[in-house]
């Protein structure tokens, strides 16, 4: 059976847009209500949003490829990028990359996309150092750009992109089909076409899957007129079994109404996760604020190590144990320093005895 660019009208994939049409309505609703949020708040923690939200979107784009980044590493490439602060940490090629890439595609999102910005991201991705052939430009090899399953005793070939020959061709109609502007056509339709279009064409020797997945991103923010700040590569790695299986369906066929209804969810999905994690940051500068001199050094490092992980705290949430072992103290000063933080209304107690665990106080926030 051909694969999808040996099909006769190839590259037109279809998809009905009237299935996607309330969750459409519902997303640029949702992005209204963030944007005019966004004004409300101090611009150092909307810069704090950016540098957060960036990072966990490069993160888990590089983890959804297996490749595991530095995550204070690359926030400090960021944050140096923005120039936010000196960095303070030695950075590698890989995290000073996806940084250079992540702003790079935030600040020239309204850009029509050429061949020449493709090429520049793709040698941000790649360093000198990384030994990828074709850095910073479209695939030359002779052999069959193939997928092929990690099993040496029965390898599968799940898909196999067009030859190398053939990229130039096929990239000049997916820049020009990117850059076509339609007012009534899907923007969620279009973010999901441009990821599965490129992924089809494979034009790089390695990096597709990210740079895939930033184009789709680029496609959303030029559709509501400013960066969209939103870590779809995030729920991409939670499902991403999925997310594969998703995409493979689409290898040899044109109708990808499965693939484009799989990516919208994670779109809305990702965009409500992204709204929750601006106002833990803002909660967590409020909460600190409020308790700064009022608490010890031990109170406060334990405090910002649960910030640390996150919207979603310490899984079954902080134990005296941890405390201890974070904090370096005796059992009564954990107590004591937990009792003042609960009456102090930082932390919340649940539980009895050793099943007593401490939560963040924080007020749940939904647009």
């Amino acid at each position: 059976m051909p694969w999808n660019w040996e099909l006769p009208n190839w590259p037109k994939f279809h998809y009905d847009p009237d299935r996607i049409a309330h969750l459409e309505r519902q997303f640029l609703l949702s992005v209204g209500s963030a944007f005019a949020y966004l004004k409300t708040i101090d611009p150092q923690e909307y810069r704090r949003f950016i540098v957060e939200i960036l990072s966990v979107e490069g993160l888990e784009s590089s983890r959804i490829e297996g490749e595991i980044l530095d995550r204070e590493s690359l926030q400090s490439s960021i944050q140096q990028h923005f120039g936010l602060h000196r960095a303070k940490k030695s950075r590698t090629d890989k995290e000073s990359g996806m940084a250079e890439l992540l702003c790079t595609v935030y600040e020239t999102f309204d850009k029509p996309l050429t061949h020449a910005m493709l090429c520049d991201w793709h040698a941000m991705l790649f360093q000198e150092a990384s030994g990828v052939a074709d850095r910073g430009r479209y695939r030359t090899h002779a052999e069959p750009m193939q997928i092929v399953s990690n099993r040496y005793d029965s390898p599968k070939v799940f898909f196999e992109a067009p030859p190398s020959d053939r990229v130039p061709h096929e990239m000049a109609l997916f820049v020009n089909w990117f850059n076509s502007t339609n007012g009534s056509e899907s923007i969620l339709g279009r973010a999901a076409l441009a990821h599965v279009y490129f992924e089809s064409i494979h034009p790089f020797e390695d990096g597709n899957g990210r740079i895939g997945r930033v184009l789709s991103e680029k496609i959303l923010s030029q559709g509501v007129g400013r960066p969209i700040l939103i870590a779809i590569s995030k729920m991409l790695e939670k499902r991403k079994k999925e997310y594969y299986a998703a995409l493979e369906k689409c290898n040899q066929t044109l109708e990808v109404q499965e693939w484009v209804e799989f990516f919208v969810d994670v779109v809305m999905l990702a965009h409500k996760e992204s709204m929750n994690l601006l106002y833990f940051i803002i909660e967590k500068s409020r909460m600190l604020n409020a308790l700064s001199g009022q608490i010890n050094e031990r109170q406060t490092k334990v405090l910002l190590r649960m910030f640390a992980e996150g919207p979603n705290g310490f899984k079954g949430g902080l134990s005296a144990e941890n405390y201890i072992a974070i904090a370096k103290a005796t059992r009564p000063t954990a107590t004591r320093d937990l009792t003042d933080l609960v009456e102090k209304g930082a932390l919340i107690k649940t539980g009895q005895l050793r099943h007593t665990r401490y939560h963040l106080n924080l007020p749940q926030k939904e647009l």
